[in-house]
């Protein structure tokens, strides 16, 4: 595959405006410069009609005709509603949301076309945006691949749940499909290979991938995929949320609204009139209310299910891992009790038999005891990090593990006859001990969730207010170089 930019790309060479025609309609973009190389930077470019009034909970809708005013993506655009954050650069919230970023090195006509990386954010489905800086992919565009970052809706905007088609529920999922088949339209007029998609996320983007990798309406949008942290198997008996209990946070919320729950669907068509700054006042009673539903069109079995079917993208590279300490960060703020030092074995006993409640654990006891043999009584600082480790290991490791396990042990068999492709993928584990030098990070975190971000997105080069280490440095280029070439190659074995 070659590009041929003469008909799609404005390519004189002292403009520092970069024109590219799409479905979208025309894209302005701008050059800038990167480590001293030139990328070119598509901020906001919109995929999908605004999912407002009568669109709101619903699938999105892809543009119909090219908008006939050319779109400036000089400038971010808006993030999807979400709490405001106290720290990091503040957002401008809406819910016209459905926007992408691209970055890419300047594309010149008759060159190969180059490796796509499609970003998804973390955020527990509930934040998150690709105007975050932390998320500036312009450092991996460095590294000869196009970074694509996908604005999707979350919270109830995303995942609320009704039993009437017109919110179907997982529709921050279906977002990023959208957005995954506008790559494919589009994307070989940007300089990118629409055949070497690589999708990569951390926590709940991670968890989206591997949603992607088992749902039957992702299939051939994509060829390798990176696991960062999260995967949607927290157990293997039954999902998170049932169907019944997401319905029931549905109503709930209306309630809330002052919307009836009566029934039909009008405490939905309520629910759509009500101000979308309002939502921001409701506060679910578990994290992780704002989930995938399954039983779906998207999402119809569980990846336990699916592997056991054989019924997922098994010809797809799979890179997934997870950082050596991924419960402390996440823990930490959770529950107040770890923030002191004077935590004991009943408190960790306790705290066990409270998230059983989202995770549907075993034995408390058994648990308890593996992760606090030989801890001494008063050792509290020890009992802290063997909660830690507890709650990483069930939120976060075991499910990415298991299911990278899973799919590589039911890879080659795993696609229908008549969907096969004649190729199983290559599947990949690491896990992540790296940390920052001493003081860049907290010394109780450890190497904790996210810990990973800022050199998988080459912070540590550009980053000026965190001390890094030519050492730290040295790290954030061979992790960008280990992900890209994977997007790349996927590693052949």
């Amino acid at each position: 595959s070659f590009i041929h930019t003469s008909d799609t790309t404005n390519t004189d060479i002292n403009s520092p405006y970069v024109d590219v025609n799409t479905s979208s309609g025309t894209v302005r973009g701008h050059s800038i410069r990167v480590l001293g190389r030139p990328i070119n930077e598509f901020l906001g470019i919109p995929f999908a009609v605004p999912p407002v009034g009568a669109l709101r909970f619903a699938k999105p809708q892809a543009i119909p005709e090219p908008l006939t005013d050319v779109i400036n993506a000089t400038v971010p655009k808006n993030s999807c509603i979400q709490m405001r954050y106290p720290y990091g650069n503040p957002l401008t919230i809406s819910e016209d949301c459905l926007v992408l970023n691209i970055w890419t090195p300047p594309a010149d006509s008759g060159q190969p076309l180059r490796p796509v990386m499609v970003w998804f954010y973390g955020g527990a489905f509930t934040v998150g945006s690709i105007f975050m800086s932390s998320y500036n992919g312009s450092v991996l565009a460095t590294h000869d691949v196009l970074v694509v970052s996908v604005n999707y809706r979350v919270n109830a905007f995303g995942f609320l749940y009704t039993d009437d088609p017109s919110a179907p529920g997982n529709v921050g999922l279906y977002d990023q499909q959208l957005a995954l088949r506008w790559v494919q339209q589009n994307i070989g007029h940007f300089g990118g290979d629409p055949q070497t998609v690589t999708i990569f996320g951390e926590s709940a983007g991670s968890w989206s991938v591997s949603a992607h990798l088992s749902s039957p309406l992702s299939r051939g949008l994509f060829r390798r995929a990176i696991m960062e942290s999260a995967a949607q198997l927290a157990n293997k008996k039954r999902p998170i949320l049932t169907k019944e209990e997401a319905l029931l946070v549905a109503k709930q919320l209306a309630r809330s609204m002052n919307c009836t729950d009566g029934a039909g669907s009008e405490w939905l068509e309520c629910l759509r009139g009500v101000d979308a700054m309002k939502f921001l006042d409701y506060h679910p009673d578990s994290t992780y209310d704002w989930n995938l539903v399954y039983g779906t069109d998207v999402m119809p079995v569980t990846a336990q299910v699916a592997f056991d079917r054989h019924e997922f993208a098994s010809d797809v590279d799979l890179l997934a891992g997870v950082t050596a300490l991924e419960g402390s960060a996440l823990a930490y703020y959770t529950y107040p009790v770890l923030q002191t030092d004077n935590m004991t074995k009943v408190d960790f006993r306790e705290l066990v038999v409270n998230s059983e409640a989202i995770f549907h654990t075993e034995n408390v006891v058994n648990i308890t005891d593996y992760y606090l043999q030989g801890i001494d009584d008063h050792n509290s600082s020890a009992i802290r990090r063997a909660f830690f480790e507890f709650y990483g290991d069930v939120l976060i490791a075991c499910p990415t593990y298991l299911f990278a396990k899973l799919f590589a042990t039911y890879g080659p068999n795993g696609q229908s006859p008549g969907e096969s492709t004649g190729r199983s993928g290559n599947v990949f584990f690491y896990e992540w001990n790296y940390g920052s030098s001493p003081g860049a990070i907290d010394d109780v975190m450890g190497v904790t969730h996210g810990a990973d971000l800022r050199y998988v997105f080459g912070l540590a080069l550009t980053e000026r207010d965190v001390n890094y280490t030519e050492t730290d440095r040295r790290f954030a280029r061979q992790a960008m170089t280990l992900w890209t070439d994977f997007a790349k190659y996927g590693y052949e074995l």
